[in-house]
């Protein structure tokens, strides 16, 4: 063991003298393998930022909320589909509300009505915010969203049924109308009504960078009314049981609304139940294509980074000759040169994968700070795949010039000119 742990550091000194005596050699021969190390490091460090910035995005809508609409959020390419169905009606959360207590085994909790339009404009004295998105709901909606509040409250039950002329904004309307003060008691205006704002959301940032949460202005339902009309588009969100499946959960809901509309036996569905779901079918051809793309791109630099490392590695052997003949004339075995030419290939291969992973890391940090809602992550475990993937490319690469060498015969090898 002492024997081969000595022949090890030997080895592993004689490769660090080689790759300092030939620096711009190994740099060029490890380039393709910088280049595939970068390239798969930043897949993963893609498909994580993704995975990590849609797990953020769906507990913005609730793990536990499944909502009934109009239109489907599968197919979203096929409206033409929905186009023709009735609309819905705020009224059909307070008959499933009913439906729910007077059934004591329910799957679900409450359902909540939602009016909403982007077309608004919020302004306070001389600002303005464009399209900002307003909401009219009850004073359930806290039990069927995510989002705390920074200031102020929520309305509450008897300001709803009053249609109290009150709201509570998101971070981004409070910071562009009042930047510099305090929005608790001052009043918008939209569109010709004047709104008094209650409560502030806390930051929540961008549903899959899309739609922003703290562009939203929320009121009571009649109150909405009162500002856009009636004809907005309606939401019910509805909030299920703990430890209940969202399958089973949908089916429930599924039969109570298709009750509610009266729907025969023969006749499909003519409304939509979304839920999460059908964000996670939609983004995983996107990862897979990051993924293959990310392979292919790896494969082949790789590849050449191989070839290159295994063509360099053969004309050290050529070089080296006399000296490996020296070396088995004093004594040293065929596993001794083979090891030596194996650990150099690898230790090029691994010089370059600390190279891609430092300039993967530095890709990652100016992304970050140019682009903060652009989801990446670098992982701990991503670096460990990367650096056993530069250590495997160096042991194919550099194993038939190692095996070619440790096969010289030392005669031969000493006459070598």
């Amino acid at each position: 063991m002492r024997q081969f742990l000595n022949e090890t550091q030997e080895s592993l000194l004689m490769a660090v003298e080689q790759i300092r005596s030939n620096r711009v050699r190994s740099f060029l021969t490890a380039l393709g393998v910088i280049i595939g190390i970068v390239s798969i490091t930043m897949m993963g460090t893609a498909i994580s930022g993704i995975d990590a910035g849609f797990e953020k995005s769906l507990s913005m809508l609730g793990y536990d909320v499944i909502y009934v609409q109009k239109g489907s959020w599968g197919n979203m390419g096929q409206w033409w589909r929905f186009r023709n169905r009735p609309d819905l009606k705020t009224g059909y959360a307070e008959q499933i509300n009913r439906i729910i207590a007077d059934n004591p085994d329910a799957m679900l909790e409450v359902a909540v009505p939602q009016m909403s339009t982007y077309s608004g404009s919020a302004t306070y004295k001389d600002r303005s915010l464009l399209q900002v998105f307003s909401m009219g709901t009850t004073a359930d909606y806290l039990r069927t969203a995510s989002g705390d509040l920074s200031e102020g409250r929520f309305f509450l039950r008897h300001e709803a049924a009053s249609a109290a002329m009150v709201c509570v904004i998101g971070d981004d309307i409070a910071s562009g109308l009042f930047p510099n003060e305090s929005a608790i008691g001052k009043q918008i205006r939209l569109k010709n009504q004047k709104l008094r704002v209650i409560g502030v959301f806390r930051k929540q940032g961008k549903f899959l960078g899309l739609f922003s949460f703290d562009n939203q202005i929320i009121m009571p339902l009649d109150s909405f009314r009162k500002v856009y009309g009636n004809s907005m588009f309606v939401t019910i969100r509805i909030k299920i049981q703990e430890k209940v499946s969202v399958a089973e959960a949908r089916e429930e809901i599924r039969g109570i609304m298709r009750r509610i509309r009266r729907l025969p036996p023969t006749r499909d569905d003519d409304f939509s139940i979304n839920e999460q779901q059908a964000f996670k079918s939609q983004l995983d051809p996107i990862k897979n294509g990051i993924a293959i793309a990310g392979i292919f791109i790896t494969g082949m630099s790789l590849f050449v980074g191989a070839i290159g490392i295994m063509n360099i590695t053969f004309v050290s052997v050529k070089e080296r000759t006399r000296e490996i003949g020296i070396r088995k004339a004093l004594g040293a075995k065929r596993k001794t040169i083979l090891m030596q030419f194996l650990i150099e290939s690898v230790s090029i291969c691994l010089l370059g994968g600390a190279v891609g992973l430092a300039t993967a890391v530095a890709i990652t940090f100016g992304v970050e700070k140019l682009l903060p809602d652009f989801p990446v992550r670098f992982s701990f475990p991503l670096m460990m795949i990367s650096l056993l993937i530069s250590v495997l490319t160096g042991i194919v690469s550099g194993l038939a010039p190692a095996v070619t060498a440790s096969r010289l015969d030392p005669a031969d090898s000493l006459r070598y000119e």
